[in-house]
């Protein structure tokens, strides 16, 4: 890796900014169709997950969108229909992220309530929405704590990554979320985030990968965590935490070691943080 030997400017982080914001807005795999359910707008049907659900009870599909569950309420009839849909895609292969975890299914509308429930892993096969949280950890001398993905993680395995990073589980708020991903992700109490700045969306991820399509709100927020803290992460998905300064996050950020996500969060924060001049 080539090093800069300097600190980033904001005109520096700007354009690496762009760049990664600019990757971060795909269109659909070309044949996905727009996925409808109950009648609402809420995903991308990638072509290859097709086959699977086709001939699947509440399943429509035309040739310019899918409906499922068309005249079924939000409720458990229609949570027991996404359900069946997501073991079919499991059965057949295309849920690679499978992990008896339900996420909310969201509308593509402003503000919008969920309408029902579905398993993680058949999120990206259905191109719905998904909300992650982040949290940038700095210690006190300035430098940043960052994460290194487990080699058994179903996306970005060994790529480093933000301090704590995960997805918002089904009826949980945002908050709740990011405070049991640092338990889980750092070891980090309620009591060594407590200091940390409010949430807030930066921006929404769409891009094409293998089994589907990502479409992601991203949502960040900063901490300075006190001296003698040292992340440790508990649940096997983090294969190393160390601390760099901003110089060398910079350095990796323009090489590429950071996943797409951690790139477009950690060069925002370092963006706010840059001199003017």
């Amino acid at each position: 890796m080539q090093q800069t030997n300097r600190s980033p400017n904001k005109a520096d982080l700007h354009s690496l900014l762009q760049t990664l914001l600019s990757r971060a807005a795909q269109s659909p795999h070309r044949g996905s169709l727009p996925l409808f359910i109950a009648g609402r707008r809420c995903g991308t049907l990638f072509p290859g997950a097709v086959a699977a659900i086709a001939n699947i009870a509440g399943v429509e599909l035309a040739a310019n969108r899918v409906d499922f569950g068309r005249n079924h309420p939000s409720g458990e009839a229609l949570n027991a229909l996404l359900a069946e849909i997501a073991q079919a895609l499991r059965q057949a292969g295309k849920t690679p992220g499978w992990r008896g975890e339900l996420l909310d299914v969201m509308p593509d509308t402003p503000d919008s309530l969920p309408i029902a429930a579905i398993e993680r892993g058949a999120m990206r096969p259905l191109g719905l929405i998904t909300q992650a949280v982040h949290l940038s950890g700095w210690s006190q001398d300035g430098k940043l704590w960052v994460a290194r993905r487990s080699l058994t993680k179903a996306t970005d395995p060994g790529m480093w990554d933000t301090l704590v990073g995960g997805l918002v589980s089904a009826g949980e708020p945002a908050d709740l979320a990011l405070e049991r991903e640092s338990d889980e992700e750092a070891g980090l109490d309620l009591a060594d985030i407590q200091n940390r700045s409010p949430l807030r969306k930066i921006t929404r991820m769409q891009r094409q990968i293998p089994e589907g399509y990502q479409c992601e709100e991203v949502l960040t927020c900063e901490c300075v965590l006190t001296d003698g803290v040292v992340p440790k992460n508990r649940d096997g998905e983090v294969m190393e935490i160390d601390c760099f300064t901003p110089v060398t996050i910079y350095d990796m950020l323009v090489a590429g070691d950071f996943t797409l996500e951690a790139s477009i969060v950690l060069t925002e924060d370092l963006w706010r943080r840059a001199p003017v001049n």
